[in-house]
């Protein structure tokens, strides 16, 4: 993914995380803010919790490509960050894939409900 669609800075997670809005299902966790950049940006957070380095990294590049495929179906001049769970570890990527994008649907900014991946 392109990096001006990336949440980068501290001070950026930090502001989505005090000025957003979150939501929640068994296995992530979505802070959710209003940006004025005319594009949306992505951040992903894996805690320490989930496990060693590589098996945060794993999850990291699931979520990753799950966003890169469903991007086209996701409003724009949002501020989303991600947040797995410690259960993601032990899902297959098509759960993990349902996952995010239930958790997309609840928070309402799918541009269409169609599961249309590609």
């Amino acid at each position: 993914m392109d990096k001006r669609y990336r949440l980068r800075s501290n001070q950026d997670f930090k502001k989505v995380y005090r000025n957003g809005k979150y939501y929640w299902n068994r296995n992530l966790v979505l802070y959710l803010s209003k940006n004025d950049l005319g594009h949306t940006r992505v951040g992903i957070t894996v805690t320490k919790k989930i496990g060693k380095s590589v098996v945060r990294n794993k999850v990291k590049r699931r979520i990753r490509e799950i966003i890169r495929k469903n991007f086209h179906n996701i409003k724009e001049e949002y501020d989303i960050i991600l947040v797995p769970k410690k259960n993601v570890v032990d899902i297959d990527f098509k759960t993990l894939e349902s996952a995010v994008i239930h958790i997309l649907k609840i928070s309402g900014i799918l541009k269409n409900t169609g599961e249309n991946n590609g």
